[in-house]
């Protein structure tokens, strides 16, 4: 599939590269991190204009992210009606709230596994919408700009590029998890503590 959207990118240009990375915001499987970088690299060839396919790779991407908190956001009621009452619902909620900024802004280039998810709990935890799509485009502008720089400085070696940040992202994913683990057994710990210490 990758190989056939990038010889598509390289007959149609930046329109396609706009198109890919909006389809890939909304989850569809386009490989929109391969184009990225593989556009980078046909920019230092001369074959596309590196600032407009910034532009339309942003308004994709950004366009894509909008969709999915839109979708967030309409789905609120049901959300609310069926786990509103759930003690992890609200704890995830009030979570999310505190750390929105940080975890919209690093799933946009750092940890994309996990993206899409958080446009729609963005969406349907009601987060201010200007700020969401302050730190949207703040993050897929830096996916774009490391990313295509990667392929545009390494120009036709960018495959090496993608497979090394392939695994790289796949680690983080795996440290943050692991992270995660650790801080709710802490918490879990401390509570306990909390509860002896009362009783």
């Amino acid at each position: 599939m990758s190989d056939f959207l990038l010889t598509q990118v390289i007959n149609f240009g930046t329109p396609l590269i706009g198109l890919i990375l909006l389809l890939g915001a909304l989850g569809f499987p386009v490989g929109a991190s391969v184009v990225v970088i593989a556009a980078g690299a046909f920019s230092q060839q001369g074959v596309l204009d590196w600032h407009e396919a910034v532009a339309i790779g942003l308004a994709g991407a950004v366009l894509g992210d909008m969709l999915g908190y839109g979708m967030g956001h309409y789905a609120k009621g049901w959300m609310e009606k069926r786990f509103g009452n759930s003690p992890a619902w609200v704890n995830a909620s009030k979570s999310f709230q505190k750390q929105a900024g940080l975890a919209i802004y690093l799933t946009r280039w750092l940890v994309t596994a996990v993206a899409i998810p958080t446009n729609l709990i963005a969406g349907g935890s009601g987060y201010k919408f200007s700020r969401f799509l302050l730190y949207d485009v703040s993050g897929e502008l830096t996916w774009l700009l490391l990313y295509g720089g990667l392929g545009y400085w390494f120009g036709s070696q960018w495959e090496l590029v993608y497979d090394f940040i392939s695994n790289f992202g796949g680690f983080i994913l795996g440290l943050i998890i692991v992270g995660f683990g650790i801080k709710q057994a802490w918490n879990w710990q401390e509570r306990r503590k909390l509860a002896t210490t009362e009783a």
